[in-house]
């Protein structure tokens, strides 16, 4: 398999599907933290596949 993007990398699968896996298990917090723990935990785990993405890009325009 040909590696063209980012979301092509095994990484990137594997947390795409976590970050994912957070944001369910996150619907069962406590409500009076869904609006501050919650999000922090949900931009955290999004902000992996970022980076990927940033990492990929910056070694594709070298």
């Amino acid at each position: 398999m040909k590696i063209e993007t980012a979301k092509d990398l095994e990484v990137y699968r594997v947390a795409y599907k976590l970050a994912m896996r957070v944001f369910e298990l996150s619907k069962q917090f406590p409500t009076d933290e869904r609006w501050a723990l919650t999000g922090q935990i949900r931009r955290s785990s999004r902000s992996v596949c970022l980076n990927l993405r940033e990492a990929w890009l910056c070694l594709v325009e070298r």
